[in-house]
């Protein structure tokens, strides 16, 4: 790293820290030759490849703006955006490649914002799975109750347990 006041080309490290929710480093940098002291941010830069092949970086305002408009109407924040936002970001990251199609950001897409949002989930899987018909309509949204009716059924089942448990812990003192 170059010092920006002497130009000289080798710098020493005295502090190092992440930032931006771990996305980034920011490093306190010192130069031997001058003495003086600089702040570098260092990130790892993510490219998306689009289906015509260009290439641009990553970002997660483009992913606010694309599910905002899924999310119109609906009882979603900016907050809740931002989130969803940095929750796919994390993911296509944690893939640790540097370049990624935009498909693949498309399918991060899409578990986070069924979480949030179920009316919003099918707006935009209409959209990115080229939905066609009614029956693609009601595929999913069979699916989505079947899920939905086995994560009840799980938390039913838990609570049936812990009543239990207690009841048998009664029986017991």
């Amino acid at each position: 790293m170059h010092c920006p006041f002497c130009r000289r080309a080798d710098t020493r490290v005295v502090d190092s820290r992440t930032a931006d929710d771990g996305s980034a480093i920011r490093r306190r940098r010192q130069c031997p030759e001058c003495g003086r002291r600089f702040s570098t941010v260092e990130t790892a830069s993510l490219t998306v490849t689009k289906r015509s092949g260009a290439t641009e970086l990553f970002s997660r305002e483009k992913i606010v703006a694309g599910v905002r408009k899924a999310c119109q109407g609906r009882p979603v924040s900016d907050a809740d955006l931002a989130r969803l936002a940095q929750e796919v970001e994390e993911a296509v990251r944690s893939t640790g490649a540097a370049q990624v199609e935009a498909d693949e950001i498309g399918r991060a897409i899409l578990h986070p914002l069924r979480s949030l949002d179920e009316v919003a989930y099918l707006r935009y899987a209409s959209v990115y799975s080229a939905f066609c018909s009614l029956e693609d309509f009601e595929l999913a949204i069979a699916t989505l109750r079947m899920e939905r009716n086995q994560g009840q059924g799980a938390t039913a089942s838990a609570s049936l347990s812990e009543a239990e448990a207690a009841d048998d812990v009664e029986h017991t003192t």
